[in-house]
C-alpha cells in the first residue's frame, strides 16, 4: 500500500484530493497547524491528520520519513512580496530538502496556469513569479541538482498548472452569485480577463493519475489543468448569476472598470481588513490570459474528459 503525505489536505482541493485517495487504497498521512482544520477529512479511513508546521523543515522532513510520495496544494492568493516567497519558493526548497533527505520518490507539485518554471521573473504578478521559481525549486531537485549543498539523486516530478478552479464550496462562482443577491450593480475590475475554468474533481482526478504513474511523459513532466470551454470574467459573473437565479436569471448589470478604475478598486479592497475580494496583484495575473497555452499537454493525456461548467455549477450555485 502507498503511503502518501498531502500538504494543504484540508483545503478545498485537498479534501477531494484525499478521499479520492483513500477510496483508491492509499494510506494518507494530512499535515496541519491544527487538527480542528482537517474536521472534513478526519473521518476518512486510512488516513492520519498529524499537527505540525509544514514550514518546519526538521517537522516536515520527520514527517515525510517512510512516505512514497508527497503532494504539495499550498498556496496562497493575496499578500506581500515575503508571504508569497515564504509559501510559493520556501516551502517547496524545504519539500525537495525533506523528499531527498527521506528518500520519496513522487511528488506532485499543484502550480497555476501563467506561471514558468523557466522565466519566472517574467510573471506580471507575485503570485505567478513566485509560483514559476517554485516550480524551479523542485525541478532541479528533481533532476538530481542540488537541493542543499550536497547533489543527490533526484525524484518523479508532475506539475499541475490548473486554470481557476470551480466546484462545491468554491470562492469563485459562490462569491460572484452572492455578490449579486446584494448589490444593485457590480463595477468589475479586469472584465475582459479570459479564464477556462476546471471542476475540482477533475483536478483532484489528475492529481491521483499523476501518483499512479499514469502520463507518458518523462519527469519532470508540467501538465496543464482546463476546461472545455473560455470564459471572460465578465462572462463568468453572468453565468453565476444565472445559474444561482438571482434576479430571475438576469442577474445585476455588470460594468467593466477602465484600467485606472479598476487599479483603483484593487486597491482599496486591498486595503479592507481581512481577505480582500480582489488585490492589485490579483489584477496584474489576469494581465495573462489564464487558458491553456498550447505548449503542454492538458488532462487529456492522463486520461481525463474535462467537464463543462454550467451543468455542475448549476447543481450547487441553484441552492446559494
Amino acid at each position: 500500500m502507498k503511503k502518501i503525505i498531502v500538504l494543504g489536505g484540508t483545503g478545498f482541493v485537498g479534501t477531494h484530493v484525499c478521499e479520492k485517495l483513500v477510496r483508491g487504497g492509499w494510506q494518507v498521512t494530512v499535515p496541519t497547524r491544527r487538527a480542528s482544520n482537517a474536521k472534513a477529512v478526519m473521518h476518512l479511513p486510512g488516513l492520519t491528520v498529524q499537527e505540525l508546521d509544514v514550514h518546519n523543515e526538521a517537522a516536515l522532513a520527520h514527517v515525510a520519513a517512510g512516505h512514497d510520495a508527497l503532494v504539495n496544494l499550498v498556496a496562497i492568493l493575496h499578500g506581500t512580496q515575503a508571504a508569497f516567497e515564504h509559501v510559493h519558493v520556501a516551502l517547496p526548497q524545504k519539500i525537495a530538502h525533506a523528499c531527498l533527505a527521506a528518500g520519496v520518490g513522487q511528488v506532485v507539485h499543484v502550480s497555476a496556469l501563467g506561471a514558468d518554471s523557466l522565466q519566472p521573473t517574467l510573471a506580471p504578478s507575485m503570485y505567478l513569479r513566485t509560483k514559476g521559481e517554485g516550480e524551479a525549486v523542485l525541478v532541479q531537485a528533481a533532476m538530481g541538482g542540488s537541493a542543499g549543498d550536497v547533489a543527490q539523486a533526484g525524484f518523479d516530478l508532475s506539475i499541475l498548472r490548473p486554470s481557476v478552479i470551480f466546484g462545491e464550496g468554491d470562492k469563485f462562482l459562490n462569491l460572484f452569485a452572492k455578490l449579486q443577491q446584494v448589490l444593485p450593480m457590480l463595477p468589475l475590475a479586469g472584465a475582459a480577463a479570459r479564464f477556462q475554468p476546471v471542476w475540482v474533481q477533475d483536478v483532484a482526478t489528475a492529481v491521483v493519475r499523476c501518483l499512479a504513474g499514469a502520463s507518458a511523459q518523462s519527469s519532470p513532466r508540467v501538465i496543464e489543468a482546463f476546461g472545455p470551454e473560455v470564459f471572460t470574467l465578465k462572462e463568468l459573473v453572468q453565468v453565476s448569476a444565472q445559474l444561482s437565479g438571482v434576479g430571475g436569471g438576469m442577474g445585476r448589470l455588470v460594468i467593466p472598470l477602465p484600467a485606472w478604475a479598476g487599479r483603483l478598486q484593487a486597491t482599496l479592497m486591498g486595503m479592507a481588513p481581512g481577505e480582500p475580494l480582489m488585490s492589485v496583484d490579483n489584477l496584474d495575473s489576469m494581465k495573462v490570459d489564464n487558458v491553456a497555452s498550447g505548449k503542454q499537454p492538458g488532462l487529456d493525456s492522463l486520461g481525463i474528459t474535462a467537464s463543462a461548467l454550467r451543468p455542475i455549477a448549476k447543481q450547487y450555485l441553484g441552492r446559494c
